[in-house]
């Protein structure tokens, strides 16, 4: 796949947008440390050179701490098109201020700063209402463009189908326009608690309210890993009646309970929609899909999968479009990407249903909100799901463990030598070779 991608893509070549992914290196010749891309399931810590400002709105980060989120493994298997060899990945990285261009004015050497994982100019008009998952001048991919008529704003470490741009599994990394995309953190703010305001939390928070979770409702929620456990917990801060979550992992499924949630094992209610009608006669008022598109559950889709006749599976969909109510609400925040067979279009009809592509959320119109009104004054701590912290140069084998979940593995916190010691009652570093199965 990757190769038709990159003739593809040569072939309708590229944008010329304000943000550019090419890359300067100090003149010093100074190495780091980078996860690296090889092939579908070789990811590499190497030594790359260091990043340099190359445009006047540039911030080199120095990383204090990047993780692995659920959707890097579908660049782990290759399922997201126009990787190439040499790729640094990683959407999620915090930080200090290493170096600014001559035209940040509101950033400083040393400050510490987040990262939003979208890149926005901060100018066009969807930047203007912070609508920065939406940015027009970030992307430069022509298949994108081709394919949903429109592109996105350019991502972190995920791919030229993204925009190009490296990522934050690294020791350093070069944020364009710096002054949109780093936010100032408060001294009083922990890095665990303030680096999953690069992409968790915000993407997390926009599901339920993206999806219109209000009061009173009743709430399903397809799978239970960090994006659906916080899920869980926004929603109940918006007023949700109860909440019902879905997964098949046990770890998973306790953490959920423990924080009030009712849980449907898929490995024993292999009917999920029986289970749900069970517990709710009436339907669910809403179902968010906080899944993956690359684990089909039946045989059919897991043969059209093989043979590429689809990219995605719709099975979630299609699950939670029979289990609402009428007139219920259906959000998909899991990472789809391309094309799925079979979706139960009746229902969608029949029903009256609102089915909302989420879309990836506009960091830069929650995180500010997320940190200052729940992270400062205590009222969500997203220390929750962290399960384990090691050292940057375990990040290969982090995928790998990641990928079969190894040792009951979730939220990772990975440091860097630039980073300050765990902080109490977080996890402790240790090594993925360390780890039980």
């Amino acid at each position: 796949m990757q190769a038709a991608a990159d003739i593809a893509q040569s072939y309708l070549g590229t944008k010329h947008k304000v943000i550019q992914p090419e890359i300067k290196h100090t003149m010093d010749g100074r190495t780091m440390k980078a996860l690296v891309w090889f092939a579908p399931h070789d990811v590499r810590v190497v030594d790359v050179p260091v990043p340099d400002v190359a445009e006047p709105d540039d911030v080199i980060v120095r990383v204090t701490g990047t993780t692995i989120c659920g959707s890097d493994l579908h660049l782990y298997h290759g399922e997201i098109m126009a990787l190439q060899k040499g790729d640094i990945l990683g959407h999620e990285f915090m930080g200090k201020v290493e170096k600014v261009g001559p035209n940040v004015k509101n950033l400083e050497v040393g400050q510490r700063v987040v990262a939003s994982f979208q890149m926005a100019c901060g100018t066009c008009e969807y930047c203007q209402k912070k609508l920065s998952a939406f940015c027009n001048n970030a992307n430069k991919s022509s298949m994108q463009n081709y394919m949903y008529g429109q592109r996105d704003a350019g991502f972190f470490g995920y791919s030229h189908f993204t925009g190009g741009i490296l990522g934050g599994q690294a020791e350093y990394v070069r944020v364009p326009k710096g002054p949109v995309n780093l936010l100032p953190i408060p001294d009083d703010v922990t890095d665990e608690q303030a680096l999953y305001l690069s992409d968790v939390l915000p993407t997390s928070y926009h599901a339920v309210v993206d999806t219109g979770v209000e009061a009173g409702d009743v709430v399903g929620i397809w799978g239970l890993g960090p994006i659906g456990q916080c899920v869980a917990r926004w929603a109940m801060i918006k007023g949700a009646k109860r909440v019902i979550g879905i997964d098949t992992i046990a770890r998973r499924l306790a953490l959920a309970e423990k924080a009030g949630v009712e849980v449907i094992d898929f490995n024993t209610d292999t009917d999920v929609v029986k289970k749900i009608y069970e517990l709710v006669p009436k339907g669910l008022d809403v179902a968010i899909d906080c899944g993956s598109f690359h684990e089909p559950k039946s045989l059919a889709h897991k043969i059209q999968k093989t043979l590429m006749l689809e990219t995605d599976v719709p099975e979630t969909i299609n699950e939670m479009l029979v289990a609402v109510r009428k007139l219920g609400r259906c959000g998909i925040i899991a990472a789809y990407a391309g094309y799925a067979n079979g979706v139960n279009l009746g229902a969608l009809m029949e029903k009256g249903i609102r089915l909302v592509g989420n879309g990836q959320a506009s960091v830069h119109k929650y995180w500010e909100e997320i940190l200052n009104d729940y992270i400062v004054p205590g009222k969500f701590d997203p220390t929750f799901m962290i399960s384990h912290r090691v050292p940057l140069e375990d990040m290969a084998k982090l995928y790998e463990a990641f990928n079969t979940r190894r040792a009951g593995v979730e939220k990772v916190f990975v440091e860097t030598d630039n980073s300050s010691p765990s902080s109490p009652g977080c996890p402790k570093t240790t090594r993925v070779d360390q780890w039980g199965y």
